[in-house]
């Protein structure tokens, strides 16, 4: 399966959310995402030790989506600038797959 590459923008001190809808690229079919967990990171750069989780929740299993997001709280305590993430899907004998991978780009708010 291909990763799905996806560049974001979260702002400071907004409510982050959006929504992936995966396909299967050898069928384009939606992805069955049944019977499988999501997580993703952003990280400053791929080798940080230090990481911020997404609230991950895959939305409707048969229709490959998922939701990612992140409160005001969180977005405000994270510094502007540049950023990685991905999402990964865990199925239950343990298999793991890449959904989403891309560039998190952090803008500072203005009101406050």
């Amino acid at each position: 399966m291909a990763v799905y590459v996806s560049n974001i923008v979260i702002e400071q001190g907004y409510d982050f959310d959006t929504t992936f809808i995966m396909e299967d690229t050898s069928t384009t079919n939606f992805l069955n995402l049944t019977g499988y967990s999501v997580e993703s990171q952003l990280r400053k750069t791929y080798n940080s030790s230090t990481a911020v989780s997404f609230a991950s929740t895959i939305t409707v299993p048969l229709r490959g989506m998922v939701q990612i997001s992140l409160g005001h709280t969180e977005t405000s305590a994270l510094k502007e600038g540049r950023y990685v993430y991905d999402v990964k899907a865990t199925d239950t004998r343990g298999s793991i797959l890449k959904l989403v991978e891309g560039v998190v780009l952090v803008r500072p708010g203005v009101t406050r």
